[in-house]
Order: C-alpha cells, then sequence, then structure tokens
C-alpha cells in the first residue's frame, strides 16, 4: 500500500531508548532510568480524589471542545498567581497533552511550505510534527555561550520565517531566556510578522528564579503548557495553550474536528491537581538535591562540560571529548553499567552524536546509583568507543 512522504519521520530515539531498557528489565536486571523526561511520582493525590469523587456520581462523556469552563478560569487564574498576569479564561484551550497543542497550534498558523525556526538541541517531536504537516523546519544551532538559546543574530541568518518556536526552560539543556531576551525575541518576531510560540511545558520546574511567561512581553502570542512535567501527570494527556482572542475561534474549530476535545477524566484530575501546591512543591525539592547531586558527581565521573539547567529536570552533556558516537555510548552505558541515558541525537540531528542528555526526575536514591554505576563504568572505560 502506498505511505506519503509526511509520515516518514525520525523516530524518538527516547522512546527507543526506553523500549530498550524495558527489555534490559524483562531479563532480570536492575537499570536505572535516566532517560526519560517523565517525573518518578504519580498525580497529586487531591487529583486522584477527585476524579474517583466524578466517576462515582456518573459517566464521563464529552466536554466543551475548549474544554471544562471551571479548569480554564482556573488556569486563568494561574498566570495571575505566578506571574501576575492577567489572562481572560476565554483564551484558554485545554488540549489533549502538549502534544496536541503543537499541532493544533502549527495547523492554526502555518501553511504547508512555511518556514518555522526551531533550536537546536531540542524537543525532537517539534521538527518531526513540523515535518509531518509539510512545513520547512529551520535549524538554529544554538551555542554554549548563549545558554543554547536562539539569538537575534540567528534569526536574522536564518532569512525569511513564518514562525520562531521557543522553550524556557529548555528541554535538553534546562536552560531560560532572561526577560530581556524573550521580550528581544517576541519584538523581533512581530516586527515582522512572524509568529512567536512559547513552549512552557517545564514551567514551575525552576531553581532559583521564575521562568518568564511569554504572556509578560504580548498578547500576541501562542503560549502552550502541560500538566505532564511540574504537576506529574505524563500519562493523563492533558495540556492547554494561551491564544490571542481573535484565534480562539479557529481553535475551537480545529479541537471540534481533530480531538473533539482532551479526555474528561484528566480535566477533573487537572483541575484538582492546580491545588496541590503543597505535594508539588515537595516533588520539586527532590529535582533540585537530583540536581545538585549531578551537577558535583557528574564531572568526577568525567562528563565535565555541561550547562547547569535553570529549570526542568535535565542536564546536557558535551562528551565530544569521549564519543563521536552518542548512540552507541549511551548503548554501552545500558548493556554494561545498567544505567539508561539519552544520546543527543534525539535533540540535534547535526551535533548530537557528541552528546548526553541526563534526566534527574526519578527518586534521589535512583540518582546516586545511577552517578555510582556511571563512574565505576568510566573509572574502567578511560576511552569511550
Amino acid at each position: 500500500m502506498r505511505v506519503s512522504k509526511r509520515s516518514d519521520v525520525d523516530p524518538f530515539i527516547v522512546m527507543d531508548v526506553m523500549e530498550a531498557a524495558r527489555r534490559e528489565e524483562e531479563s532480570g536486571r536492575h537499570i536505572i532510568h535516566m532517560e526519560v523526561g517523565q517525573p518518578g511520582t504519580g498525580a497529586p493525590q487531591g487529583a486522584v480524589a477527585a476524579l474517583n469523587a466524578a466517576m462515582e456520581k456518573g459517566p464521563l462523556g464529552y466536554t466543551v471542545a475548549l474544554g471544562l469552563p471551571e479548569l480554564r478560569a482556573r488556569i486563568a487564574r494561574l498566570y495571575r498567581d505566578w506571574y501576575g498576569v492577567e489572562v481572560s479564561p476565554e483564551r484558554v484551550v485545554v488540549t489533549a497533552g502538549s502534544s496536541a497543542a503543537f499541532q493544533l497550534a502549527f495547523i492554526s498558523l502555518f501553511d504547508a511550505g512555511e518556514r518555522v525556526a526551531i533550536g537546536d538541541p531540542g524537543y525532537p517531536s517539534y521538527r518531526n510534527i513540523l515535518k509531518a504537516l509539510d512545513m520547512d523546519v529551520v535549524s538554529i544551532a544554538t551555542q554554549a555561550a548563549d545558554r543554547f538559546q536562539p539569538t537575534i543574530g540567528a534569526l536574522e541568518a536564518a532569512g525569511d520565517l513564518s514562525g520562531l518556536l521557543v522553550a524556557s526552560p529548555a528541554n535538553p539543556t534546562g536552560t531560560m531566556l532572561e526577560k530581556a531576551e524573550m521580550a528581544a525575541l517576541v519584538e523581533y518576531c512581530q516586527a515582522r510578522d512572524i509568529a512567536f510560540i512559547s513552549d512552557e511545558i517545564y514551567h514551575g520546574i525552576e531553581y532559583g528564579k521564575k521562568a518568564v511567561t511569554a504572556l509578560e512581553i504580548s498578547d500576541d502570542v501562542y503560549v502552550i503548557n502541560s500538566f505532564s512535567k511540574y504537576f506529574s501527570m505524563t500519562g493523563w494527556r492533558i495540556g492547554w495553550m494561551i491564544v490571542p482572542q481573535d484565534h480562539v475561534r479557529r481553535l475551537e474549530r480545529l479541537m471540534q474536528n481533530l480531538f473533539i476535545c482532551a479526555p474528561h477524566a484528566s480535566q477533573i484530575a487537572a483541575l484538582a491537581a492546580l491545588d496541590c501546591e503543597e505535594e508539588l512543591q515537595g516533588n520539586l525539592a527532590v529535582y533540585a538535591k537530583n540536581r545538585e547531586i549531578l551537577l558535583q558527581e557528574l564531572p568526577k565521573a568525567g562528563f565535565t562540560r555541561i550547562a547547569p539547567p535553570d529549570g526542568a529536570f535535565y542536564i546536557y552533556a558535551d562528551v565530544s571529548e569521549l564519543t563521536d558516537d552518542s548512540v552507541a555510548l549511551a548503548r554501552r552505558l545500558l548493556l554494561e553499567a545498567g544505567v539508561s541515558v539519552t544520546p543527543g541525537l534525539d535533540f540535534d540531528p547535526a551535533r548530537g552524536n557528541r552528546s548526553l542528555r541526563f534526566s534527574y526526575a526519578r527518586a534521589t536514591e535512583d540518582i546516586v546509583e545511577g552517578v555510582a554505576r556511571l563512574k565505576r563504568w568510566m573509572a574502567d572505560n578511560k576511552k569511550a568507543p
């Protein structure tokens, strides 16, 4: 049977790594998971309790396409609480995870063949969703000196663009844009009719200063967020967008036809999760401790070239002194050390063969054991492949 060129996207390598780790565990081995960007904790207890109560009352059916009105209102309040920004609930679109939000945003803003810029290293699904929608991906090779974030100079060198997507805190680096840097990018784009999309799914997971939302700069942006990371609800597939008022009906029509609505059960749980701050801050304290352990211990293991993360729960390491094949190195670490990490090739097709991503979203005892295994393996293998 025939297939489309649009469907010929690259694999999401971390998912392949997870499968390889699962096979090792199935054979009886104990694997330390430092590959997946997923909290080791489940949904907040209040979220689970709220869903249990709702299910006792009766069946859960479709909601309106834009999401439960009470959830949209509570998300809008989050922006006032976290950033001092007033957002109308009417501008909130509840989605089936951030993945659905990216698809909706790209379809709403761009036509086939239009050029959309993303930074490398970056979340691989940006590139693959854009490609599947027949859009032209413009990769910006960000630099360590710029904290792996796009700059005005890089945008100027990229030529004519229809869109720019930024992430702060970013995956895989955990670096953040300062408010002045965010403002400069937004203003540059708006002066040239370039749509600006801000991926803010790691907001809430910051170490020190608060991440800046693009809504502090302008209402003429698309902001995407999710309950997966800070709210520890990855498998619930629930997220949201904040869009300009005159784009709401456009997004509503797309939601009606592409997804009908986000899962009703997940919306109920998400609403309750927004009020589980004490538990969520406890999770953040674990990430902060894990971050300090890795920043201290990874260099002792031989991973010395890292950019300290401002947020999220990743450390991105330059391993070019060890290998020019990060996939092979990651495989050896899994098979020989029992530690699962992600090759940088997932995030940067051009340069990622010389980098690894370490996730520290799991329990602290896992992080301690993982870095101990890495140290032992590196001591026995002074020269990686």
